[in-house]
């Protein structure tokens, strides 16, 4: 790729978050500096990149400085001005103030060098490690984000048939579209490249069914949410189930195969497996419990009515309670007053249950670890577990 091609694709996504002005003073090398200090979220994830020897905002950047990619970027500077989904996808590869983006590929890295080299491998795994992961588990990891970036790229597909006069010209609306559909296939297409490489049908296996199930939990997101914007008639466990498919699936699944590159045992590989699969849901709860918790959240900012705390709120004041309780909040007999709506399942027991559900999965996590070696990167991996604890 040429070097005139990269500068260009770099200032294009700056621009998309920065605007002119800032992106010109990173193109002429200035830096900004926050005055805030880091959060233990910002911590952790800092020191699990030490421990792995890989910066993961780096991770897919060969992809991403691709001339295809390069192409894709310059093209998405057409959308600025509009409110299309894209626009703040893009924004997300190029910044992230909770330092999740990466978050999957970093803990296949983490767990792989946990784990270390199979003991019992006959024959035993050829190629070095470096700094104690193997080269095929590295590639795995950025596989992993890949597919991350692909799906996210393709949610902001937009239903033309919903868009206002406030979203912007439907020419570009419409060519958004087009745009996030190209580039998320691309990233796949990267993906399952990437993915045959690997030479190893098991794990070939294991990934495609995580991509499976990550269509099959959209489907689920998309289907069941009504126009009423009432929230679904789903026990908690349904929605344990159907999160796991669209938020956990994919880490759970690569943790598993990173084992399986390294040719460790099935038990390890159970509990590479129930690691991901409880430090996604916890994950999940803690970011669904974000509105009730943020003093920024004061005002009436829309929410999730599908999210953990509200399921909760449904449960245990019932079903009937719960509706006739959005009734009362709703305004314009569309929109619920979000504020009044905020207080109503704080006073109640969802918020509570959510914070103890997320806990119990956390717990689950830290146990699965314990068929780990004691190392620095099993003492990291709790360390994320903790910080999705702290609120």
């Amino acid at each position: 790729m040429s070097a005139l091609n990269t500068s260009s694709l770099l200032l294009a996504l700056r621009r998309l978050k920065y605007g002119p002005t800032l992106a010109a003073a990173f193109n002429h090398g200035h830096s900004l500096h926050s005055t805030t200090s880091p959060s233990s979220w910002t911590k952790v994830v800092s020191e699990a990149e030490k421990i792995v020897g890989y910066p993961t905002s780096f991770m897919s950047l060969r992809c991403l400085l691709s001339d295809e990619l390069s192409n894709i970027a310059l093209n998405v500077r057409k959308l600025v001005g509009t409110k299309h989904p894209l626009i703040s996808t893009a924004r997300g590869f190029i910044y992230d103030n909770r330092n999740n983006l990466q978050l999957r590929g970093l803990v296949v890295l983490l767990i792989s060098k946990a784990a270390g080299p199979s003991k019992t491998a006959d024959p035993p795994m050829e190629g070095d490690l470096v700094s104690g992961i193997y080269p095929s588990q590295r590639n795995l990891a950025e596989i992993t984000e890949l597919i991350h970036a692909a799906f996210l790229v393709h949610r902001g597909i937009v239903n033309i048939m919903e868009l206002t006069a406030s979203h912007g010209p439907l020419k570009d609306m419409q060519f958004g579209n087009k745009m996030a559909v190209l580039s998320g296939d691309f990233l796949l297409a990267n993906a399952s490249t990437g993915l045959a490489q690997l030479q190893n049908t098991q794990v070939v296996e294991l990934v495609s069914s995580a991509i499976g199930d990550l269509v099959q939990g959209v489907y689920y997101e998309n289907s069941g949410f009504d126009e009423e914007k009432v929230t679904d008639d789903i026990p908690m466990t349904k929605w344990a189930k159907r999160t796991f498919l669209s938020h956990g699936a994919l880490l759970a699944k690569c943790c598993q195969g990173a084992m399986q590159l390294a040719k460790h045992d099935t038990a390890l590989q159970e509990m590479a497996f129930r690691y991901g699969k409880h430090m996604s849901l916890a994950h999940k709860l803690n970011s669904d419990l974000q509105p009730f918790l943020e003093e920024g959240f004061g005002v009436s900012v829309p929410f999730n009515l599908n999210s953990a705390p509200i399921i909760l709120h449904q449960e245990t004041s019932g079903r009937d309670t719960w509706i006739n309780q959005l009734k009362q909040t709703k305004t314009n007999g569309k929109q619920p007053d979000y504020a009044k709506l905020r207080q109503i399942i704080k006073a109640g027991k969802g918020v509570s249950s959510a914070f103890e559900l997320c806990r119990h999965h956390g717990n689950q996590a830290l146990e699965a670890l314990r068929s780990f070696p004691t190392s620095e990167a099993r003492s990291t991996l709790e360390n994320i577990i903790y910080a999705v604890h702290k609120f």
